[in-house]
């Protein structure tokens, strides 16, 4: 297991700021969300910033994953739409497009995965939601298969696909050996799913990309470590009793106005955890 940071809670910064300062803390990973001030693909400078973003990552000597959740990327007047899910067709075509360019991004830089969600089922049923989202998805993963990616589908409170009950129906529909699972802790803890530890198990071969944060239960924030009401030693010593390998991102979403101080604080609270609990031979 290897502690990173979601660039979505160090969103001010320029990217090769953010990358030197997540290194010098100690990082080890960064989750690129790819946003507009971050590896916007849409931008005429991509191509550049992607040379740049590869050699500083590689200078730093730092893995990556590449997210998908940035909230106006694709429509300045609409947080996270469109989504596989949007009513009109050209609405979900501009996201898997989007979810294209970021498998794209993903194999130049050599990342771990690519994270994604489901989004909101708007106007229709829950089987038309799954009809819909299945052949979204399956042109997704097709996609990611042939460019040899690895795909985390993230379950995200409040869209469709919400709970670890929800991503298990959807895996009856849709599954491909490229098409893994992206575990938010918080999420887990918030919405009820506990033991928390039990889930890690349970779905310990498909994991690829844990997010963790503080959280309080039954409220969608996440919150400084400490701030919220999770406890952590269990959770830490189950990743490292199944031999997590992958990445453990840090997601402030709401902290980049005090990203350095935030980085650092959860990078002290989460290193002692991941020591105590990792073997010594």
């Amino acid at each position: 297991m290897i502690l990173g940071y979601n660039t979505n809670g160090i969103s001010n910064h320029d990217p090769l700021d953010a990358i030197s300062l997540l290194a010098d803390i100690g990082y080890q990973s960064i989750a690129i969300t790819v946003d507009n001030n971050f590896l916007n693909p849409y931008d005429d400078t991509f191509e550049t910033q992607v040379k740049q973003v590869k050699k500083a990552l590689i200078d730093a000597g730092m893995r990556s994953t590449i997210e998908t959740g940035a909230r106006y990327l694709l429509d300045p007047r609409r947080k996270h739409q469109p989504t596989l899910l949007s009513e009109n067709p050209a609405g979900r075509e501009k996201r898997v497009d989007f979810l294209k360019r970021c498998i794209d991004l993903a194999k130049t830089l050599e990342s771990d995965c690519v994270s994604l969600w489901s989004g909101w089922a708007d106007n229709c049923d829950d089987q038309t939601a799954l009809d819909r989202l299945k052949e979204q998805l399956d042109m997704v993963i097709e996609y990611a298969a042939e460019q040899g990616q690895i795909l985390g589908f993230e379950p995200e409170p409040d869209m469709f696909i919400d709970t670890m009950a929800s991503y298990q129906r959807l895996l009856e529909w849709v599954d491909a050996p490229c098409f893994k699972l992206t575990l938010d802790i918080g999420h887990l803890f918030c919405q009820g799913e506990l033991p928390v530890v039990d889930y890690i198990e349970q779905w310990q071969d498909r994991i690829v990309n844990v997010h963790i944060e503080d959280i309080k239960a039954g409220v969608h924030e996440h919150l400084m470590f400490g701030d919220g009401e999770m406890h952590f030693p269990p959770i830490i010593e189950t990743l490292v009793k199944i031999d997590y390998t992958g990445p453990l991102h840090v997601e402030l979403s709401r902290h980049s106005h005090c990203a350095p101080a935030a980085a650092k604080q959860s990078f002290e609270f989460l290193t002692p955890l991941i020591s105590q609990f990792r073997p010594t031979h």
